[in-house]
């Protein structure tokens, strides 16, 4: 297993096709903005308004509150088969293209890749991952800031602050059949046995990073699809980064693209050989500079 994870293990390229330095934003330059928001979205063209008319709402009252709070939400599209692109472009038309900015990658790359290529195009001092379905309110942003707040003073500018479903686990419990609460249980022993033991949810979409964490992250991120949280926390980790765990408010949206079985049996896989690359070296942590 240990030779198959070596041998297959690909390395990302150093700058993805969408994160060319150049005139387009970029993670390397400095801070243009306090807040850059990511919303990956494949096939979401019913969710997303939701959550984005929840987001910018609260982000326009905020603004209207301190003039001097900016924010950008970047939403990539991430080679979706519906009207997911043209529903985010008409919040560049109300809000404008400086506020709203849409991303389309050609092809599906998974979230990770899509949360990736936002992340690399971001401009604010601090970065939120957040899911199109708009299951954690977006009210709750204060709470994993509060949480960023807290974990200073931060290493070299860097800190991850996590939302947490946790403890909504024995609620959840009930709602969800044997097959399928298993399954959730096998995941988590695997991702504390192989990678992070210090949160108890790594798979929660809401995460707020320093600008200089997420280019340390991001930089060495390999994996593109559903496993890319715990990659990214343990990468974290390993370099040291302080990590909070919030609660956060978090209601189940119908329409989830996660397959139980298929899927459960693909982040499994990932984690085992997340663990084994970096174990024989075939992934090596990079430093990344700032400009």
């Amino acid at each position: 297993i240990c030779v198959i994870a070596h041998v297959t293990a690909k390395t990302m390229p150093h700058e993805d096709a969408e994160c060319r330095r150049g005139s387009a934003p970029n993670l390397h330059d400095p801070a243009t903005r306090e807040l850059s928001v990511v919303v990956p979205s494949y096939n979401e063209e019913n969710r997303l308004p939701l959550m984005m008319d929840e987001a910018l709402d609260y982000l326009e009252k905020r603004q209207k509150q301190d003039p001097s709070f900016t924010y950008e939400v970047i939403v990539v599209n991430d080679g979706s088969k519906d009207q997911t692109a043209k529903v985010a472009k008409e919040y560049c038309k109300k809000y404008g293209s400086d506020k709203v900015r849409v991303i389309s990658l050609e092809k599906n790359r998974g979230k990770g890749g899509a949360v990736r290529t936002g992340v690399f195009s971001s401009r604010g001092k601090t970065i939120l991952m957040a899911d199109a379905d708009g299951a954690t309110k977006f009210a709750d942003i204060e709470k994993v800031e509060e949480g960023l707040k807290n974990l200073r003073p931060w290493p070299e500018g860097m800190a991850i602050s996590c939302g947490s479903r946790a403890h909504l686990e024995k609620d959840s419990i009930a709602k969800r059949s044997y097959f399928r609460t298993l399954l959730m249980y096998g995941f988590h022993f695997l991702v504390w046995f192989l990678c992070v033991k210090e949160i108890r949810d790594t798979q929660c979409g809401f995460k707020l990073l320093t600008r200089q964490a997420a280019l340390q992250t991001f930089s060495n991120l390999h994996i593109e699809r559903w496993a890319f949280d715990v990659e990214l926390l343990y990468i974290a980790q390993r370099l040291k980064i302080p990590i909070a765990e919030v609660a956060v408010n978090w209601t189940e949206i119908e329409g989830s693209k996660l397959v139980p079985f298929w899927s459960w049996l693909q982040m499994g896989r990932d984690l085992l050989f997340i663990r084994l690359r970096y174990m024989t070296g075939a992934w090596k942590l990079e430093a990344k500079k700032c400009n």
